[in-house]
């Protein structure tokens, strides 16, 4: 995440901050992730940022045997953004806007996805079995998804936001509402 955060705050690509570094972009996208990166690659990645290699250092957290960066205890939960060591120097409302932004391009991944193979299997079934149309049957059931897919990202509504959410906490928690 820091990472991430100073590359975009000198406006650069995955690819210039690689061509940089030295570094394949790969390395980057997998840094920026929240896997572990060798010392050399932070040593690299400390000067061109121009910090101290010891900012970096928390980075390679999981050599100390705690669990690695990324590892699901401790990434995708914004409540606990300080606790991983790539959210340092990130606010806790960055950190739902990035989570929001994979999220949203995550969705645009799989729409893009759909975009290419449905219409693949159509020509497929048209060249085929022009006579048999089975292609709508992938392209109703993984649009169901995508349309399952993009109320989870786009959901605005009052239904299961964070209203509700507040609600069954305090219900649960037994407090008047």
């Amino acid at each position: 995440m820091l990472i991430q955060k100073l590359r975009l705050q000198r406006g650069w690509s995955q690819e210039q901050l690689a061509e940089l570094c030295a570094l394949s972009v790969r390395t980057i996208q997998r840094i920026e992730n929240g896997q572990p990166a060798s010392a050399e690659s932070l040593k690299s990645l400390a000067s061109v940022f121009e910090i101290e290699f010891s900012t970096l250092l928390p980075l390679t957290a999981h050599a100390a045997g705690e669990p690695p960066v990324g590892h699901p205890e401790q990434a995708m939960n914004p409540l606990q953004f300080d606790r991983n060591p790539l959210m340092q120097g990130v606010s806790h409302e960055e950190a739902l806007a990035l989570r929001h932004v994979r999220s949203v391009r995550g969705f645009y991944i799989h729409a893009a996805q759909y975009a290419v193979v449905i219409p693949l299997l159509a020509l497929i079934n048209l060249m085929t079995a022009p006579h048999k149309l089975w292609f709508f049957y992938p392209a109703m059931g993984w649009g169901l998804g995508l349309a399952f897919h993009a109320f989870a990202v786009f959901n605005k509504s009052r239904f299961f936001g964070a209203e509700w959410e507040k609600k069954q906490v305090e219900k649960i928690l037994k407090r008047p509402l």
